[in-house]
């Protein structure tokens, strides 16, 4: 499932215990490894406290405003670039729909991927249709991007479950609200050995043009096992994240749709971190275990904040640098990981690479309620700086949530966060009005944008993609 965190039943304390290390849709993360190596030369790296409310002010306070109901999963939700004031509602059973500007769904999917897609698992899922990119031209060239999965594709290597494809459409000439199906263009594929941490948005870089891909370590549980290749710190026997040279998971990927390059479907930026250097010249950074949710500050420094998913430990949110590396599996969070036994922390590790580059500590962390009574949830969702006006008390800062505060029921969290120009971010809930403890009374399974900047939270009631429960709620005044 997407991620583990800390959790703090009062200020200054945290309770751990074991957990298991499920998580929740599209993000969650799996089971726990076994083997434990024992390394040296090794720093001590202090335990990492959450930056949540401290008490004082009372706590920011929103109310939900239903937009739209009788969806699946609705995990993401993006404005059309065209100024026609739509916004696409990407369903994680397999279809896109258009949410009109005046409040309704059209009839019809703006795209439907089904017969294409993998098979799901009614009961839990993390496969499916996971994220929608428009080109910034897309109102003169009417081209799309769509993360989904496929089945696993002739030749990917034994045992492995599912291809993530990274796949071009054009919207219908004739019909601006239907894509056409026959134009697909598949410009990436990346195999997986799990069927879990398959991360999955895409977003234009607001400054360069460029596409930006989330993708997940691969799965598992502690990024070890089947298709998890062994890098640089053998006390974890893995993985994926620390390795550059193998394969594209546990990144965020960077390429060019505009300038294929040599018998590929697109091109590297010049800038990215690793051309003409060892490593794979897709990567724009690495580090991550499963970072579902990412986006860009449509303001200011345009920064790319990321959730990624913890295990059963700590929850995090990364603001990504061009190269930077952000930790899996030698840390989760800030905290030395042990995947010989993740209920527990190492007392030493790395805080650099065998390149001397640092470990990048997340901006936010917090405790996974695996890890005790005080734990703030299940799973992190990523968000989006609000730069709305609806609630001019949150501008400026980030918005964010977590599945649910526990495993058997819905009962997700909101979160906002203050940046800072360096150290943790403070933050804590942001309290839903009119519910007695403040929670949004369903999971949170994604988060929204519109182009004025105002926030939407997506939410169902049952773990897995099925059924009707799906609704889409506006951030606003309390």
């Amino acid at each position: 499932m997407i991620g583990g965190s800390l959790v703090w039943d009062r200020p200054g304390a945290l309770a751990i215990v074991r957990g298991s290390d499920w998580k929740g849709p599209a993000m969650f993360s799996s089971r726990l490894a076994s083997l434990f190596v024992l390394v040296v030369g090794l720093v001590v790296v202090p335990g990492a406290v959450a930056q949540g409310h401290t008490g004082g002010d009372a706590p920011p306070t929103a109310a939900l405003r239903l937009v739209a109901g009788g969806l699946t999963a609705p995990i993401t939700m993006v404005p059309s670039p065209d100024r026609s004031g739509r916004l696409f509602v990407v369903d994680q059973a397999g279809t896109i729909h258009i949410l009109r500007a005046d409040g309704t769904l059209a009839p019809e999917p703006f795209l439907d991927l089904r017969d294409r897609m993998v098979p799901l698992m009614p009961t839990f899922e993390e496969r499916g249709v996971l994220g929608l990119a428009f080109h910034p031209r897309y109102a003169k060239n009417g081209r799309l991007f769509v993360f989904y999965s496929v089945p696993l594709r002739a030749g990917a290597p034994d045992g492995f479950n599912v291809t993530s494809r990274i796949s071009e459409f054009r919207v219908s000439a004739a019909d601006p609200d239907h894509v056409d199906p026959a134009t697909e263009r598949v410009l990436l594929e990346v195999d997986k050995p799990q069927s879990n941490h398959n991360s999955g948005t895409v977003a234009f870089g607001p400054r360069d043009g460029y596409l930006y891909i989330s993708v997940g370590d691969g799965g598992g549980g502690s990024d070890m096992g089947l298709g998890h290749v062994e890098d640089w710190y053998p006390a974890n026997a893995g993985g994926n994240g620390q390795d550059v040279t193998q394969n594209l998971l546990g990144n965020i990927l960077r390429i060019d749709v505009d300038r294929p390059g040599r018998g590929r479907a697109y091109g590297i930026p010049r800038g990215n971190p690793f051309v003409g250097k060892e490593g794979l010249d897709e990567i724009y950074a690495y580090g991550f275990r499963n970072p579902y949710r990412m986006s860009f500050d449509l303001a200011g420094g345009h920064d790319l904040i990321v959730g990624d998913a913890g295990q059963s430990g700590f929850e995090e949110v990364d603001v990504v640098r061009r190269g930077g590396n952000y930790g899996w599996n030698v840390k989760e969070g800030t905290h030395c990981f042990n995947a010989a036994d993740p209920s527990v922390d190492l007392p030493t590790c790395p805080s650099t690479d065998p390149e001397g580059d640092p470990l990048i500590d997340p901006v936010v962390e917090y405790p996974n309620v695996a890890r005790g009574a005080g734990g703030l949830g299940v799973a992190v969702i990523g968000g989006y700086v609000y730069r709305g006006r609806d609630l001019p008390g949150l501008r400026g800062r980030y918005v964010f949530g977590d599945w649910s505060r526990a495993l058997d029921r819905t009962d997700g969290t909101l979160f906002v966060a203050t940046p800072a120009p360096r150290g943790p971010w403070r933050f804590e809930q942001l309290r839903v009005a009119g519910t007695p403890d403040g929670h949004v009374g369903h999971l949170v399974i994604g988060l929204g944008q519109d182009l004025r900047g105002e926030i939407y939270v997506l939410t169902s009631d049952l773990k897995g993609p099925a059924g009707s429960t799906g609704q889409i709620y506006r951030l606003v005044q309390g």
